[in-house]
């Protein structure tokens, strides 16, 4: 690869990883002006996110789809794991949450205080959540599905293979969940 083909890779990474962000933002701004935060609510605020994305010119329709569907898997992720009883987002994300972004933590914070409200028409969709190399995942740690390495994210990222066996299916790991303190993963994108 050339450097103006790295250049370009980094910054169309970089792109995605602020449109994720700025839809993240918006969904959850958009819930919050809404009385009802219901499923049809999630799906409406979610279309006119990805619009706006591609309207701005922040996003192609293809970039804005996809970030499109990380953000909803990971609020329906969220919305199911807060389901189980003293469940909070510190368990989700499986961080120290002063290691992540005030940003990223308020977005997070305020899909905890959405979801609650009508949790059960947000867990559509199959669980465990497969979480793929090359997509976005909001910050938390990832179990590889082939050999159990952890990867730990301080902010959102795009997931990269395996360090230990080139594995690309992950798994989110909860609190409770959590079996090896030893390994390691990265967080860097």
């Amino acid at each position: 690869m050339t450097a103006e083909q790295q250049n370009g890779e980094e910054q169309r990474r970089n792109r995605e990883l602020s449109g994720y962000r700025n839809m993240l933002s918006r969904v959850l701004n958009a819930l919050e002006r809404v009385e009802h935060r219901t499923a049809e609510a999630l799906e409406k605020a979610l279309e006119a996110a990805k619009e706006k994305a591609v309207e701005l010119g922040e996003l192609t329709r293809e970039e804005a789809d996809r970030i499109g569907e990380y953000v909803r898997r990971d609020l329906r992720d969220l919305a199911h794991y807060l389901q189980r009883e003293e469940s909070d987002l510190a368990g989700w994300l499986r961080v120290d949450l002063g290691l992540i972004e005030a940003e990223i933590l308020d977005f997070f914070s305020k899909a905890v205080d959405t979801s609650r409200i009508e949790l059960a028409q947000w867990q559509q969709g199959p669980l465990p959540v497969i979480y793929r190399t090359g997509e976005i995942t909001p910050p938390g740690t990832l179990r590889c599905l082939s050999c159990g390495e952890e990867l730990h994210f301080s902010r959102p990222a795009h997931i990269p293979p395996c360090p230990k066996c080139h594995g690309t299916e992950f798994v989110r790991v909860y609190d409770e969940e959590r079996e090896d303190e030893t390994t390691q993963g990265s967080g860097q994108d």
